[in-house]
């Protein structure tokens, strides 16, 4: 009942402007956190392919967090 209440509040556009907002923080912080990671010392005195597999998943991982808030964002309005 309370996710219907919600739908009718919450149109698609405004899903997309606290989406897009809470994107911004959330990338904001995991690439500092990243940095940090990728500065560590065991990346850092790993050998060549495992520091660039290090490098990839960093650059990557921030998508899983974020899909199901896309998801959210990207719903149709429903239809009363």
């Amino acid at each position: 009942m309370a996710s219907l209440f919600l739908e009718r509040l919450m149109p698609r556009r405004a899903r997309k402007l606290i989406g897009g907002a809470v994107m911004l923080v959330f990338v904001v912080f995991y690439a500092l956190i990243a940095m940090a990671l990728a500065q560590s010392r065991p990346l850092q005195e790993a050998p060549a392919l495992v520091q660039s597999l290090g490098y990839v998943i960093l650059g990557l991982a921030w998508t899983l967090p974020l899909m199901p808030l896309i998801k959210w964002m990207e719903r149709p309005d429903r239809r009363a």
